[in-house]
């Protein structure tokens, strides 16, 4: 296979300019060959033949307003056949199932019924369920994510309260269950947004994954009604107006505290996490395609191009690393001043923990996981560089680089069980103060270096697009062997993710979706058009007469 080096320059600001002016008004059509082996063809024959535009996806035969036409869920094996786990999936997504007033409006986190403590997990959370609306999205069965999208939005204006402190208007609920009162024979929608969490953290990611998912909807069923519509676009405002306030921040990077995403506990995240960077950056070029360019609109497209100019030059530049630029940070000068400093943050080189020398190959890079002020956070998060591939919030070349480093990693980071939310695992004194001496988080547990087998149609997604599907049924194949007859556990322990979870739910919801999903993608690689995005030109600077010319 073809590699190119990770040595990826820095970029300049010439190069990454956006060309709001193609991504709103030019949208060429393109025609996308279905059903063909993605060995015979290659995701960038794929993509070099569409744009991000929603006219070409929902003009193009490929995307009928209908949805698509395979019936993924017999599901077949890699090598033809029926594949027995494929139905088992779907017999068990689908009694996740939540019902409201006779329509379906999500899926619950687990159905463990051998659980004594139900917690929250009988609650339908925005960031669980999608994964589970991309499983129906691709089965053709859209009405439950159009009534999931619908009912959140309508959440979103409910009073939020914390104590006595009032959340933004903009907060999506983190979660929410249907409160059934049998004496007086009515249903009614309870949201949490953060009031009843462990540690009261509103969810910064669930505004993010809806806009995500609204775009994945119209792309795939055509309905441009519902993301046209006046209530989905005050929706995608009220959320962005949240994100792109003014304030002191010096960065175009959004601002954190711990426990705001999928790691939801506290985890030493706090700033700016790549998982919350990789979802903004993803969800402005998703609003940026719906929002209509009027009235309002009009203003949030021109605040959304210019964060997206900083955004995409500060995390290419400031957040990427490589074998080249960990030497280079392993020989930085401290306290430079004025504008010409190269290490721009202050970082102390011998903040650079000893694990990442011997992580790091000499082919490969990822993003880190934090980058602030006299701090780096080294720590490799599977999430967020997953996302900055299919956002192409990662260049090419740096996509490839991340691809490399997993396949070079990929005892550590794959192991038995895909995919390791994060690594290394801390532990020892680190994991006291970090965590503060967190239970549930030891070491190569939970959040602190455990498998997620949710993360396998994220890993899968990133596979297709950099042309590398055999490493995607690589991890399936590994996930398959241990997922039914595990009980489909919310998530792994150990360094190579080969025991069940200490306090894993069985039948996560998520757990089942998500390899749904990467088995549905690999079969059809055209599917991940629904959620991939192509990276943006470079184009020239607008050249304007001046006023001389005139006279």
């Amino acid at each position: 296979m073809k590699r190119v080096s990770s040595h990826v320059s820095l970029a300049s600001e010439a190069e990454i300019n956006l060309d709001l002016s193609r991504l709103i008004i030019d949208k060429p059509r393109f025609t996308l060959e279905r059903k063909r082996s993605f060995d015979e063809q290659s995701w960038s024959e794929l993509s070099h033949r569409q744009n991000d535009g929603f006219d070409s996806v929902l003009q193009s035969p490929a995307f009928p307003s209908g949805g698509f036409d395979s019936p993924f869920s017999i599901g077949t094996h890699f090598g033809g056949g029926p594949h027995p786990l494929v139905n088992e999936a779907w017999e068990a997504l689908r009694k996740s199932v939540v019902y409201f007033r006779g329509q379906p409006v999500g899926t619950i986190a687990a159905v463990d019924h051998a659980s004594e403590e139900v917690l929250n997990y009988d609650q339908v959370f925005v960031r669980d369920f999608v994964p589970s609306a991309l499983a129906f999205l691709m089965n053709n069965e859209t009405d439950i994510v159009k009534n999931f999208l619908l009912k959140t939005l309508h959440l979103q204006s409910s009073e939020k309260m914390v104590d006595r402190f009032k959340l933004g208007a903009g907060a999506m609920p983190a979660s929410f269950k249907v409160d059934r009162n049998k004496n007086r024979n009515t249903e009614t929608l309870v949201a949490d947004f953060g009031e009843s969490a462990i540690g009261r953290v509103a969810p910064v990611d669930s505004g993010f994954w809806w806009i995500i998912l609204l775009r994945a909807y119209t792309k795939y069923t055509g309905d441009v009604s519902l993301s046209e519509s006046p209530d989905c676009q005050k929706c995608m405002r009220l959320i962005l107006n949240l994100c792109l306030s003014e304030g002191f921040d010096t960065f175009p990077t959004l601002l954190c505290t711990d426990g705001c995403s999928m790691i939801d506990r506290r985890m030493g995240i706090y700033g700016y996490p790549i998982e919350i960077q990789a979802l903004f950056y993803m969800a402005l070029r998703c609003a940026l395609q719906m929002l209509k360019p009027e009235g309002e609109g009009k203003e949030f497209i021109e605040k959304i191009g210019q964060r997206l100019h900083a955004l995409t030059y500060h995390m290419r530049n400031y957040f990427w690393l490589d074998f080249h630029q960990l030497n280079n940070i392993y020989r930085y000068k401290t306290e430079e001043y004025s504008h010409t400093a190269v290490n721009k943050f202050n970082v102390i080189p011998d903040s650079i923990p000893d694990w990442v020398f011997d992580f790091m190959p000499c082919r490969g890079g990822y993003f880190l996981g934090n980058v602030s002020p006299a701090m780096m956070d080294f720590r490799w998060f599977a999430l967020g560089n997953c996302i900055a591939i299919v956002s192409s919030l990662a260049t090419p070349e740096q996509s490839v680089a991340i691809m490399d480093l997993i396949e070079e990693r990929w005892d550590e980071l794959v192991g038995e069980m895909p995919l390791k939310i994060c690594y290394p695992a801390i532990e020892n004194h680190e994991w006291r103060i970090i965590t503060g001496c967190d239970p549930k988080n030891t070491r190569w547990s939970y959040h602190n270096g455990g498998s997620w087998p949710v993360l396998l149609w994220l890993l899968t997604a990133a596979c297709i697009k950099t042309g590398r599907p055999q490493m995607a049924k690589r991890a399936i194949e590994l996930a398959e062997s241990r997922l039914l007859k595990d009980g489909w556990p919310e998530y792994y322990d150990g360094k190579l993710g080969r025991f069940v979870g200490k306090q894993a739910r069985k039948f996560q919801t998520w757990s089942i979706a998500g390899y749904l999903v990467a088995r549905m993608m690999l079969e059809d690689p055209s599917t991940l058009m629904m959620i991939s995005m192509e990276e943006d030109r470079p184009v020239k600077p607008t050249m304007r007469r001046s006023a001389s010319w005139n006279a």
